[in-house]
């Protein structure tokens, strides 16, 4: 009897009766959180360059905004730029004037009246357009060609378009170029026409032109984003992606309109991948958190991963036709994993190494220490 006893001592300790079995789940590849995308500054969205579903690197360009695109309004020369890149455009105007100030070729107005026309009745009628010759009377070398801009009353407005003049000049206003008397319309005071005044709103992205530069009616001043850049630095028109990751959802679309702080998009960051797994009330009990496990992909059995239990729910999982809890995995994927794969999940072998007793030296000194038969 005790010969067979130690026969099957042998035999428990070497089939790893002590060990417990490896513990086999079934998992998904989840994404643990997803982030928004904000917008940093407002615009209309000019391209598009993602799909949900797509999978972007850190830096990756999202979308772009098409600029506000400022245009000179006449032929003239910059005569000071007071924005740069970033600044706010309403902000620097309040402070100067304008972003910049554009000085026309048109540099003098005169400011005239009827009063002093030669008495006949049609000098005393100017009409908007109308042409007209301006002699000073204190230096007839003095002369030009002019435009009636405007009109009130008996008083009118002649923008010099040729000639040379001195602010204050007190002209004499005629209908043709030979200055006859008879055709004389008035007489007026010369006075500096003003810079124009060029502003914007938004931020400013971009200044196409420096102090001293000429430019003619229709050429690109500067570019504007709606809203105001962090910290008046300039990030530019595009939005990018902080962090590699897979786009879930977009809220964007070309051509639309984009207000600052907007979320444009979600995206689903490869950093939090993990493997989330049902596990039933029994095998709970032999899963450890900070246990390392084995992941397979269920499409390619090569592909291995190792992982650590970082979690498992102490509330069972709702709608399940049996109890079971959710344990979350740790990774590190690789480009072969992409959210939504299946893997089997393995524990690593537990218990007591067998004996290491040869089972013929056991059966040996079992039974020399037994009595004979009949003792």
């Amino acid at each position: 009897m005790k010969r067979f006893a130690s026969l099957l001592l042998v035999v428990l300790l070497l089939c790893g009766v002590a060990s417990a079995e490896t513990l086999s789940l079934s998992g998904t590849v989840e994404a643990g959180v997803t982030l928004p995308v904000i917008a940093p500054i407002g615009g209309t969205v000019e391209s598009l360059n993602m799909e949900a579903g797509m999978r972007v690197n850190a830096g990756d360009v999202l979308l772009t905004f098409a600029t506000e695109k400022i245009y000179a309004s006449e032929d003239g020369t910059v005569t000071g730029v007071f924005a740069e890149p970033g600044d706010d455009a309403e902000t620097v105007a309040g402070r100067y004037g304008a972003v910049l100030y554009i000085e026309g070729t048109t540099l003098y107005s005169v400011s005239a009246s009827v009063n002093n026309a030669y008495s006949a009745a049609e000098n005393t009628f100017v009409h908007v357009g109308e042409t007209v010759y301006l002699q000073c009377r204190s230096n007839n070398n003095r002369q030009g060609v002019g435009l009636i801009t405007a009109v009130e009353g008996s008083s009118y407005t002649v923008t010099v378009t040729e000639g040379s003049f001195i602010t204050g000049d007190s002209v004499s206003i005629f209908r043709d170029a030979a200055f006859t008397d008879k055709l004389r319309i008035g007489r007026g005071s010369v006075s500096r026409i003003s810079p124009t005044a060029v502003t914007g709103s938004g931020a400013v992205v971009r200044i196409a032109v420096k102090d001293g530069d000429t430019v003619h009616r229709g050429d690109l001043l500067m570019e504007t984003l709606s809203g105001t850049f962090a910290a008046y630095q300039m990030t530019g028109t595009e939005i990018t992606a902080s962090e590699a990751g897979v786009i879930t959802s977009i809220s964007a679309t070309l051509g639309s309109s984009v207000g600052q702080g907007e979320t444009v998009a979600q995206i689903a960051p490869l950093s939090g991948m993990r493997i989330e797994a049902a596990v039933s009330a029994d095998d709970r009990k032999e899963l450890q958190v900070g246990e390392k496990v084995m992941i397979e992909l269920v499409t390619d059995e090569s592909k291995t991963y190792e992982g650590v239990v970082r979690a498992i729910s102490e509330i069972p999982e709702e709608g399940a036709e049996e109890t079971t809890y959710k344990a979350i995995i740790d990774f590190t994927p690789d480009e072969h994993v992409v959210f939504g794969m299946a893997v089997v999940i393995t524990t690593e072998e537990a218990g007591a190494p067998a004996a290491e007793a040869e089972p013929e030296e056991a059966v040996e000194q079992e039974e020399a220490a037994a009595p004979a038969d009949g003792e």
